[in-house]
């Protein structure tokens, strides 16, 4: 009798699992053609704001892909993921490398005993399946299931889709959402009118984006948008 509960139990345990997938992968198919209107990242924030702040500042607007500037989408590429266009949805060298320099911050970290400062390895089209649909946490599990989301964001999607709902919905700031927000925000000016060097700050701003929010013209970030605007002629797009 109880062998009998386990496996029923892991049965529907199975049963939910999928159908929670088939809901997520319905959702993706959807975004061919309607925007949406939140992420789940996103509605984490606004629950954080309300809770920590009592207010929520919000600014988010959405822009077409046509409306977006070229030398955005470059500088994006350029400094998330080179490899953006011809990839299936994941690096696999980028993140074996990634996990050597995580493997090494992690040591040198328990030598100091500090928080280490790990760095992932994720496409722009992980990025997007994390923050559309999954929650933040750190587990082997979530990394699975952003994967498999990933490779339906591709199977399903075309490139430029990805590139546009994924530059209308990364964060820019505290409550700063998309490329339209962040331009208005920090250069005063539409997403479609930025600059190479407009642009190539930006891009260099989304690993930590409310760090940088706090320095916009450190000179670090600085440097690295001179080194991500050189780079960015040569980035193919799609």
């Amino acid at each position: 009798m109880f062998i009998r509960r386990m496996l029923l139990a892991l049965v529907l345990m199975a049963g939910c699992t999928l159908a929670l997938q088939l809901a997520l992968v319905l959702r993706i198919a959807l975004m061919a053609w309607l925007d949406p209107q939140s992420t789940t990242f996103q509605r984490s924030e606004i629950w954080r704001l309300v809770v920590e702040k009592r207010q929520v500042a919000w600014s988010q607007r959405w822009a077409g892909y046509d409306d977006i500037s070229v030398h955005l989408k470059r500088a994006v590429i350029a400094a998330e993921d080179a490899g953006f266009t011809e990839h299936s949805g994941a690096d696999w060298d980028a993140m074996e490398q990634a996990w050597g320099r995580n493997q090494r911050a992690a040591a040198r970290a328990a030598r100091s005993a500090r928080e280490p400062r790990l760095r992932g390895g994720s496409t722009i089209t992980q990025q997007l399946a994390k923050n559309l649909l999954l929650s933040g946490e750190r587990t082997v599990v979530r990394k699975g299931q952003e994967l498999v989301l990933a490779w339906a964001l591709e199977l399903l999607l075309d490139k430029r889709r990805i590139l546009e709902i994924y530059l209308n919905n990364v964060e820019w700031g505290e409550g700063l959402f998309g490329a339209q927000a962040a331009a208005r925000h920090y250069f005063r000016t539409d997403a479609s009118r930025l600059s190479p060097a407009q642009a190539a700050r930006l891009a260099v701003m989304l690993p930590a984006p409310k760090r940088f929010e706090r320095q916009p013209a450190s000179g670090y970030l600085l440097a690295r948008a001179a080194t991500i605007q050189a780079r960015m002629p040569a980035v193919v797009i799609p």
